[in-house]
């Protein structure tokens, strides 16, 4: 890669006398010099991206850069708790699995473990954690925009939100994340329940041969009625603190000017 250099180059002001000069050496001999810079935007070159991958990041919006990092740490913390939620499943539905003769005989945190990895292998300890971790990207998406769009819904006439509007908007924002990404929860439960190895595309399309388009929302009225008032209250609350926090640093900039 070629080596790229400054260049330092003077020129006369008109109406301006010289009150300095320049040595050989480029050193203002006097105590007067005006330096004038070129700015460019100098796009980084593929060789460099490739280098450092990570400054790809800098080049994005930082809404987006926000976002693709809460999804990226909601996946890596999905993964990474995927075999406790397994261990969680089968313990909870373990009856329903054996039969209504065993059902009274529950299975242990230990014998859950050992189970999975006895019928399953290792990789059946993330069994369903792919259609969640799919999950993530859609649903934070349109949690946060259909918020934002709520929000301007339930403004007053004043223009200002009130708390029942930003827990209405929190509300219908949950809810609306929920209806659009509830298939793939209603898939996850499915693979994470049942045993065997059957892939995330032959469970869908075995429920929508055998059960219909409407098993893909089995049990969503109580999801529904759930997440409305949970993700409303974390909204609400989210926006006081930021607001209160925006005005605390707007009054001590202000004591500083």
């Amino acid at each position: 890669m070629e080596e790229e250099r400054g260049v330092l180059v003077c020129r006369a002001i008109p109406g301006i006398q010289p009150r300095s000069a320049f040595t050989s050496k480029g050193v203002a001999a006097g105590k007067f010099a005006c330096i004038s810079v070129d700015q460019r935007d100098y796009a980084p070159t593929a060789a460099q991206f490739i280098k450092h991958p990570l400054a790809l990041v800098a080049c994005l919006p930082r809404d987006v850069t926000l976002f693709l990092a809460g999804a990226a740490a909601g996946a890596a913390a999905k993964t990474l708790t995927a075999p406790l939620d397994r261990v969680k499943l089968l313990m909870q539905t373990h009856g329903l699995r054996v039969g209504q003769e065993s059902a009274k005989k529950a299975v242990g945190f230990f014998e859950a473990l050992a189970l999975i990895g006895k019928e399953e292998g290792l990789k059946g300890y993330w069994k369903g954690n792919l259609p969640q971790v799919i999950r993530i990207i859609p649903y934070s998406a349109t949690q946060l925009f259909a918020y934002e769009a709520y929000k301007k819904l339930f403004r007053g006439v004043d223009g200002e939100l009130s708390v029942i509007g930003r827990l209405a908007a929190g509300a219908f924002a949950g809810m609306t994340s929920t209806f659009v990404t509830y298939p793939l929860d209603v898939l996850r439960l499915r693979l994470a329940v049942e045993t065997g190895s059957r892939t995330m595309t032959e469970v869908a399309v075995n429920m929508l041969r055998e059960e219909g388009f409407a098993s893909f929302y089995s049990g969503l009225g109580p999801s529904l009625i759930g997440i409305a008032p949970y993700i409303a209250v974390n909204f609400c609350v989210f926006d006081f603190f930021s607001i209160g926090n925006h005005c605390h640093t707007h009054v001590l900039s202000s004591r500083h000017c």
